[in-house]
């Protein structure tokens, strides 16, 4: 699979060295998303296969449109559009093109990550009831400036972190239904938000509660709580899962992460699944599908974050 990269951040930083790495995959080209000349060149390129998208969000749609029209597969980095109306219409354009579309939730193929879903799925804390992710990053305290302050640029802490969380809500429970927010905008670099905290119910019944921020002072391992009829399992920093059962017993869950940044381990096997479904040309989730349906949600969490 022939993939080109847009982004210079982290498509040059995570996304193009994982595909290199992956057998089966050569990385023809990484570009510049600011240089709008070289991203039309590369989308229009015969020999790519996969352009993969990790452009600020503003630049998702034109990005995604360009690949498209010239009848490549997309992946595109998270969040997917401005909101739920882009991004239906770019799911429809990805559908008529015909080709694999997906979204950069790459953490459903983290260790830690999937073996939370199967023990979920398999019923192991029995009846889902309860959820709650805390997440407390200095990375934007870290930053002077940037679009990701811009709210008309598709910044703001909803996008950056609370789309990977609602995607894992969706994941693991199915879709949400109802949404109330309270947003926190501590270091005051912008007009978008860099921290949040948030409800949400699933239309499974499952109450979350979602707490982040990369605004903290300093950061801490994150902490993800599913709790359950017969059952408690507890995921910290996506490295140690321990679930305590309702008779008292206890069990310690290893994952084997391998070397990197939080974000590789995921990555290297996603890249591996995205080959397979471009040889294939069957889509897999994440898909636009998801994208458009996560999008949704944030933009419940925006509205409702707004109104307070």
């Amino acid at each position: 699979m022939r993939v080109g990269v847009i982004g210079t951040g982290f498509g040059a930083r995570v996304v193009a060295p994982v595909f290199a790495a992956t057998p089966g995959c050569d990385v023809v080209d990484v570009v510049s998303a600011r240089d709008v000349d070289a991203v039309e060149r590369l989308c229009r390129r015969d020999d790519v296969d996969l352009v993969s998208v990790h452009s600020p969000p503003f630049r998702h749609a034109p990005d995604v449109r360009l690949a498209l029209a010239s009848g490549h597969h997309v992946l595109c980095d998270k969040p997917f559009a401005m909101d739920a109306v882009e991004a239906a219409a770019l799911l429809k354009d990805a559908l008529a093109a015909g080709v694999v579309h997906a979204v950069n939730f790459e953490f459903r193929h983290d260790p830690a990550r999937l073996q939370l879903h199967r023990l979920v799925a398999d019923g192991g804390v029995g009846v889902p009831q309860q959820f709650a992710w805390t997440h407390a990053s200095n990375v934007w305290r870290r930053r002077a400036s940037g679009w990701q302050f811009d709210r008309a640029l598709g910044g703001g802490w909803i996008g950056a972190w609370a789309s990977h969380a609602v995607d894992t809500v969706r994941w693991l429970f199915g879709e949400i239904d109802d949404v109330v927010a309270a947003p926190r905008n501590t270091l005051q670099r912008g007009d978008a938000e860099d921290g949040i905290t948030a409800a949400l119910r699933t239309a499974t019944g499952v109450d979350c509660v979602l707490d982040g921020t990369g605004a903290a002072a300093a950061g801490l391992a994150s902490r993800v709580i599913v709790s359950g009829s017969d059952g408690v399992v507890e995921c910290i920093a996506d490295s140690r899962l321990t679930l305590r059962r309702a008779d008292g017993s206890r069990e310690e869950i290893a994952v084997e992460r391998g070397d990197g940044e939080s974000h590789l381990a995921g990555m290297r096997r996603w890249a591996e699944v995205l080959r397979d479904a471009v040889h294939d040309g069957a889509p897999v989730p994440p898909t636009f599908a998801d994208g458009a349906a996560c999008d949704a949600v944030l933009d419940q969490l925006r509205t409702s974050a707004r109104s307070r």
